[in-house]
């Protein structure tokens, strides 16, 4: 089967923090980095810490295009990276990550917390009911996600996940590896009979 459509656009979700392995922060900034020299423009939350503001100030630096979206909550505590392509601000964390992912083509998760948890959980959980059906990846730095992938074979051997949905997320500890597997990408045959595009924007998920 021929490949999807080119990838110009990838929202990355990762931590608000650096972690404590060094590594993490290299992995973000060259992530930023790598995608800024591909043309790839990088949408993410609009933080300016931790990795979040690893990969946008490796980005910039690199002439890459950044859009940023962001809770107004959070741009008052002052978390908002300012100096960005574009930053997007919106009222509710639903708000965002509809959002970002009507931006973009695919999505990356790097090292992070629960809200890398979280958004990552959900673009797959919406790919699963064929809402969309762009690829998703683990850039898996130093093994961080080892354990979150041995939960998903736990959850496909005890049948609450379908073996056809594991396989949707894929998985690297290579940048330019995961990448070719995004550009080879094929989704699986659909849960419904007829899959729907994430566009428009999802509502509270």
């Amino acid at each position: 089967m021929p490949a999807g459509p080119p990838i110009r656009s990838i929202c990355v979700f990762c931590g608000a923090a650096t972690g404590e392995d060094p590594g993490y922060a290299a992995a973000a900034a060259l992530t930023g980095e790598t995608l800024a020299q591909r043309g790839i423009r990088v949408v993410y939350g609009g933080g300016r810490l931790g990795l979040m503001g690893a990969v946008a100030e490796a980005a910039l630096a690199a002439g890459g295009e950044v859009v940023g979206v962001i809770p107004r909550r959070l741009v008052d505590r002052e978390l908002a990276h300012r100096e960005l392509t574009e930053l997007r601000i919106v009222e509710t964390l639903h708000e965002r990550k509809a959002q970002m992912a009507e931006l973009a083509d695919a999505f990356l998760a790097l090292p992070g917390g629960l809200g890398t948890l979280e958004e990552l959980a959900e673009v797959l959980s919406w790919a699963q009911l064929d809402l969309h059906v762009k690829p998703i990846g683990l850039l898996d730095v130093n093994g961080y996600f080892s354990a979150l992938e041995a939960f998903l074979d736990h959850a496909v051997a005890e049948g609450f996940v379908a073996a056809r949905h594991r396989r949707m997320l894929l998985r690297d500890d290579d940048l330019d590896a995961l990448l070719r597997q995004f550009d080879a990408w094929q989704p699986p045959a659909g849960r419904f009979d007829r899959p729907r595009p994430l566009d428009p924007p999802l509502g509270p998920g």
